[in-house]
């Protein structure tokens, strides 16, 4: 069994309360749960998703999914240096093999993964057993232990459920920026009641809801605490963003010393903003807004 002594986090996590006016004046407090400070190499909730499947792929070579700006796939990549595990990142996009690679990938690459570029098409099959097989065949890995896209399976959502488990009365809210929805599925699982969580999807496609709730009914058997979802602050879809968005990230960063991640975090904030200035939260409201990253080099 590999030692996991390489990921040791800070956990829990810090939870940081923070002055900003357009929440105070509408009698509502913001708390920022620092997940990005667990682990210098595994940021935020990719340590809570990748240690669980770590931890059950048992010392066996770590096969995984991403498109080239993935979060996840860097973090699996810094896991694999770390504990001496081989890593092998599957990469949306044929096209990709052939062109030098952007600084995500060449960090991959530098943390010793074997990239193997797929079509489009294919990586959209990947979860079929055929196709995955192929996949698997292709980049030398049939005896891997697979990683879904951006971590998110069973083991993950378990993993994420102590997020919401250390927010257990400290907030009435809990918002927390969404991609493949694993981390929400947990920690909405690990609030107590009367406290809800709700997710800032940053895809767009409107699906998000339905893969949720089956990724707590593979883990917990069924839909699991309160949550909801705001779909209205992707900012076009994954890896996008706008003068708009980044000039907000600026503000707040300004504003509070915080280097914000622009593809989650800064959406998230922006979303939660935006809903404070709706009447959204009442008066009274405490929403803690999870940090799940910080800006890539």
């Amino acid at each position: 069994m590999t030692s996991l002594d390489p990921l040791a986090p800070r956990l829990p996590s810090p939870l940081q309360e923070v002055t900003d006016g357009r929440f105070e004046r509408h009698g509502l407090r913001l708390l920022l749960k620092r997940d990005d400070l667990i682990h210098p190499h595994l940021i935020g909730n990719k340590w809570r998703k990748l240690v669980p499947n770590i931890e059950a792929a048992r010392g066996r070579t770590l096969v995984t999914f991403g498109g080239a700006y993935s979060n996840h796939l860097r973090a699996t990549a810094a896991a694999g240096r770390l504990l001496g595990v081989p890593t092998v990142g599957v990469v949306r996009g044929q096209e990709l093999a052939d062109r030098p690679l952007n600084p995500s990938l060449a960090r991959c690459a530098a943390d010793g993964m074997r990239l193997h570029f797929v079509d489009r098409s294919t990586y959209r099959r990947k979860a079929e057993p055929g196709a995955l097989a192929a996949i698997l065949g292709a980049a030398g890995a049939e005896e891997a232990y697979v990683v879904p896209e951006g971590g998110s399976n069973g083991a993950a959502v378990h993993g994420c459920r102590a997020l919401g488990e250390e927010l257990r009365g400290r907030a009435d809210v809990v918002a927390v920026a969404c991609g493949t929805g694993g981390t929400l599925a947990g920690l909405a699982a690990g609030l107590a009641a009367g406290q809800r969580a709700l997710g800032v999807p940053v895809l767009r496609g409107g699906f998000l809801e339905r893969d949720i709730q089956t990724l707590q009914e593979r883990a917990f058997g069924g839909r699991t605490g309160s949550w909801s979802l705001d779909e209205r602050f992707h900012f076009g879809g994954y890896a996008r963003t706008t003068p708009e968005l980044h000039a907000f990230a600026e503000d707040f960063e300004d504003r509070h010393g915080l280097l914000v991640e622009r593809l989650y975090v800064a959406k998230l904030l922006y979303g939660l903003v935006a809903l404070a200035d709706e009447g959204a939260f009442a008066r009274g409201t405490t929403i803690a807004a999870v940090v799940t990253g910080r800006p890539f080099p």
